[in-house]
């Protein structure tokens, strides 16, 4: 059957090691408003700087009650992304929502074209997308970053935060 419609799809045979990563902030209180507007401006100044290895950042709204806004990533590998949440200004900001999360709830799914993912949830009662399904864990031990979670090999990156002073 001939079709109007134009079908096309995509080479990733360059992108080996592509890596996908969804990132939200969910409002959970007044205050918290404040806190993901304040965000939007740190998030934009970052990109526009072309952290290496990010290929694509995109924004995304998740929802408008309660506000949750979110953005998807396309890193060339999981070494660029982890290195760029390791430095400033991700670990700084990572450091001040661990220490308050003004309000909010924040998570992140990655998800990799080789196979596997791996994601993690704080402040949200009801974590969206894979926690809607599998079981909910806390990030303790082997769970605690996105590198052991997922299994990969090599030694992680120090943490902006280690597991004792999180938890």
């Amino acid at each position: 059957m001939k079709t109007s419609v134009n079908r096309s799809t995509v080479d990733l045979s360059q992108f080996p090691d592509l890596t996908v990563i969804y990132l939200g902030m969910r409002v959970n209180s007044l205050r918290g408003i404040k806190t993901l507007l304040s965000f939007g401006p740190r998030i934009s100044k970052a990109v526009a700087e072309r952290p290496a290895g990010l290929l694509l950042h995109e924004p995304i709204i998740c929802s408008l009650f309660p506000p949750h806004i979110g953005m998807r990533q396309y890193w060339r590998d999981f070494q660029s992304l982890e290195t760029w949440t390791r430095s400033l200004p991700h670990q700084a900001w990572w450091q001040e929502f661990l220490r308050d999360s003004g309000g909010t709830g924040f998570w992140h799914e990655t998800y990799f074209i080789r196979g596997g993912m791996e994601a993690v949830y704080l402040d949200l009662t009801a974590p969206p997308g894979l926690g809607q399904f599998a079981p909910v864990t806390p990030a303790h031990g082997p769970m605690f970053s996105a590198r052991t979670r997922l299994k990969l090999e090599g030694e992680p990156l120090p943490a902006p935060n280690s597991e004792t002073e999180v938890h």
